[in-house]
Order: C-alpha cells, then sequence, then structure tokens
C-alpha cells in the first residue's frame, strides 16, 4: 500500500511538473523579426520600439529579436520561413500579391492622392478586406502599417506638365505596371537594376530616375541630378506582420498585448516618419537639388486606363474605385 501511496504521488508530482513546465514554455516566447532594412532605417527603428513595448505589456513575457539587413534571408525568404515555423515576423508590402491579389493595392500609381486619402483606405474596409485576404492566402497577420515616401522623378531638366516627359529616357523597376505607366505618359522608361541606376545617369544612359526621397540621397543622385519633380506618383504603405503559427501559439492575453504594442508603434513611426520626410527635402536643397511643382491632376488622369489595364482582372473594380474617389 504505501509503494502504491508513494508511487502515485510521485506521478502526480510528474504531471504537475509536466504542467508547469508546459504553462511556462506558453508564456516564455522568443520572437524572430526580419526585415530588409539597415539599422538606421525608420522600419528598424520601428521595429526596435515594437520589441520594447512588446517586452513592457507582456511584462517579458515575449521577447523580440529583430535582425536588419536581411540577416534573416531576402523578403521571400523570410516570408516562407514564417509560413514554416523558422521566423515569425517581418516588414512586407505588395510583394505579398504573389499570394494574395489584393495586396497589389497597396501601391498603385496614382491610387492615393495625400497620406490622409492613404490612411482611410489602409485603415478602412478596402484594408480590412487585403489584411484578411493576406490571413487566408499567406498565413501571416498584418497587426500595423507603415508609410512609405511617396515616389517622385528625379531629372536634369524640370518637369511640370505631361508633355514634357516626351521622350525623357528613365529608369523603372522590372515591374510592368510601373513600366506601361511611364510609357502612357510618354516617357521612354527602361527596366534597370537599382545598382546601376547610378552609372546610367552619370554617363547619360538614362536623364531620370523614380524613387522616395529617403533613396535619392541615400544613393547620392544629387551628384547626378539637378531636380526632384514632385509627382508622388506611388503612395504606398507597408505591414509589420507576424505568422499565424506564432500567433496562434499565444494567450488571447499576449495577443491583446501584441496587438497594444503595434497600435503604439504605428503611431510613433507615423510622427517619425513625418519628420524625417521634411528633413530630407531641406537635406536635398542644401545639396543643390531643386524641387518642382508638378499637375499631379493631369498626370493621374494621363496615367488611369494603363493603371487599369495592367493591375489584374480581380481588383479592378477596387482601382476604378479609388480613381472615382
Amino acid at each position: 500500500m504505501f509503494v502504491t501511496k508513494t508511487l502515485k504521488a510521485l506521478m502526480l508530482g510528474g504531471i504537475a511538473a509536466a504542467a508547469l513546465s508546459s504553462a511556462a514554455f506558453a508564456q516564455d516566447m522568443t520572437l524572430k523579426l526580419g526585415h530588409p532594412a539597415n539599422e538606421d532605417n525608420i522600419w528598424n527603428k520601428a521595429s526596435e520600439k515594437f520589441a520594447e513595448e512588446v517586452e513592457a505589456l507582456t511584462e517579458g513575457r515575449i521577447a523580440v529579436e529583430v535582425f536588419p539587413n536581411e540577416t534573416l534571408g531576402k523578403e521571400m525568404d523570410v516570408i516562407n520561413g514564417m509560413q514554416l515555423g523558422t521566423a515569425d515576423m517581418t516588414i512586407t508590402g505588395e510583394s505579398l500579391q504573389n499570394w494574395a491579389p489584393m495586396a497589389a493595392l497597396l501601391a498603385i500609381p496614382y491610387g492615393y492622392t495625400s497620406l490622409e486619402d492613404m490612411d482611410a483606405v489602409a485603415g478602412g474596409e478596402l484594408g480590412d478586406q487585403i489584411e484578411q485576404q493576406i490571413i487566408e492566402k499567406v498565413g501571416i497577420r498584418p497587426i500595423a502599417y507603415f508609410a512609405r515616401g511617396p515616389r517622385n522623378l528625379t531629372s536634369n531638366r524640370p518637369i511640370k506638365s505631361v508633355e514634357d516627359l516626351k521622350g525623357l529616357k528613365m529608369r523603372v523597376p522590372n515591374v510592368p505596371l510601373f513600366l506601361n505607366v511611364w510609357q502612357a505618359l510618354g516617357a521612354s522608361p527602361t527596366p534597370m537594376a537599382f545598382s546601376e541606376v547610378f552609372t546610367s545617369l552619370q554617363n547619360g544612359t538614362i536623364d531620370a530616375q523614380e524613387n522616395p526621397l529617403a533613396l535619392i540621397k541615400s544613393a547620392n543622385f544629387n551628384e547626378v541630378q539637378d531636380y526632384v519633380n514632385q509627382t508622388q506618383h506611388v503612395r504606398s504603405w507597408i505591414y509589420l506582420t507576424i505568422s499565424e503559427m506564432a500567433w496562434g501559439q499565444m494567450s488571447e492575453e499576449d495577443q491583446q498585448a501584441v496587438m497594444e504594442a503595434a497600435s503604439r508603434t504605428q503611431k510613433w513611426e507615423r510622427e517619425q516618419f513625418l519628420v524625417e520626410e521634411a528633413q530630407l527635402q531641406t537635406q536635398l536643397e542644401e545639396l543643390g537639388m531643386q524641387f518642382v511643382e508638378v499637375d499631379n491632376a493631369a498626370f493621374a488622369a494621363a496615367a488611369k486606363e494603363a493603371v487599369l489595364s495592367s493591375v489584374a482582372e480581380e481588383i479592378r473594380p477596387q482601382v476604378e474605385q479609388l480613381f472615382a474617389d
């Protein structure tokens, strides 16, 4: 009898210890967040801010380890890792259209006329639909979004109207939508790797290129371009995402804490973004670049048909609505 009671006690003790161990494991989680930007980029600063907020709000139950500079792999590699469980979080955007066609709506040329207009979509009903499709088709969950600097056209002559684009030799990324739009506007666009752009501008192979202000400055395009034409032709946002696999391992309380951390990070990042955008224009002007106002309404009208004919058929109604608004 004594032996039986002892065995029973040992067995019960073992079960209790295993339960405690399981509970501790469920509470102690480290999320790997990999992204492509460098340490000084606002995305990395926002990632670190998010990590701080998560640790505080979960009282240390969840840690976020940030891996900048593609140290967890390139964008698609990290997304694949999130689907397999080898990575947990990343910052990603319209690349998700490879799985979720609605993700293309994140970066539609002339789809958003202002930051406020973009916010109304990203934070509204259509934004909810985009996020839901990403969850269902990709297996990752958007939990916050960051605005990206609008893309502007740089050149060695001022571009104020659509007519000024005629015959302009310019580099575009290898994205059919971008290529079609600039052709429709009258320019002569050439797909080219970003690494080749500076030299090509320097030797006159091309006369212009288009990118956000942050990239224009970091690439030193001020050394080979005189004007920033404020076309602002692509306004877009990008998501901070977590894998559904990691999300499902969290308690409801911790899920709420992570969402609150994401909300605080989104607000913080926007404040920093607006400050940086203003500073970038001043810095580029000090480096000798002139900013040119552009007839954006005329550009958008001229680009509309090219945009509509280039997007996937299933998102065409939404794109038509963006232009109508």
